[in-house]
């Protein structure tokens, strides 16, 4: 699980870590697209695009690729969740013997990995936008999407004072998110690094020897 997890959680970050700045359009004389004030472009990198992969792009790619990192980062918050609770000695019941990080993956039992997988299909299925289930590809009875942005899960049904929220509250409260995001993509990998190099106690001294 912590392997499938983290890889998961890493895919992706390099794609999509900061906006980038250029959708050009078919004239030659058409002004670029600015993304400059989009979410998540912001200091200390501002626009930040090594890859290019937004030099064609419109704000449709634009706005995918912001949800793809919003993802990764959502991911990875639980990733990095996960690798510390596990080293801190939490288990199932049941699951006492089976080690923390890369070495779980050698002890897990088949049937482990089954309801893995299946715990994985219902958490992808559940959060999505359900109005345009499965997976946007389709407008289904339900009408038109109350969704604020692609990443808003809320289907009309969870709020917690969101829509008591301005817009500018709403956009720093999503800024927020991608952050941690970025910073849970960021940790994740050291994890995982210094789990690979064998010193992870040096970094997590209070974890069980």
């Amino acid at each position: 699980m912590m392997k499938l997890t983290i890889l998961a959680a890493i895919a992706g970050s390099a794609a999509a870590f900061a906006p980038a700045p250029l959708a050009q359009t078919t004239s030659r004389t058409a002004l670029a697209a600015d993304f400059s004030k989009e979410l998540g472009a912001q200091a200390p990198l501002g626009l930040f695009d090594p890859l290019g992969l937004l030099k064609t792009a419109d704000q449709e790619e634009f706005d995918r690729l912001r949800w793809v990192e919003l993802k990764h980062g959502r991911i990875a918050m639980l990733a990095v969740v996960g690798y510390l609770v596990t080293y801190a000695g939490v288990r199932f019941p049941g699951a006492e013997n089976i080690p923390a990080g890369f070495a779980a993956l050698d002890n897990l039992p088949g049937m482990v990995w089954a309801q893995m997988w299946a715990t994985w299909g219902m958490m992808e299925a559940a959060n999505q936008d359900q109005y345009a289930a499965p997976w946007g590809t389709n407008k289904n009875v339900l009408g038109d999407s109350p969704a604020e942005f692609k990443g808003d899960f809320r289907n009309g049904a969870l709020d917690f004072g969101w829509d008591k929220l301005s817009p500018e509250a709403k956009m720093r409260k999503r800024a927020i998110e991608l952050n941690n995001g970025r910073a849970a993509q960021m940790g994740i990998l050291g994890l995982m690094v210094h789990d690979q190099l064998g010193n992870i106690s040096t970094i997590l001294p209070l974890g069980p020897q």
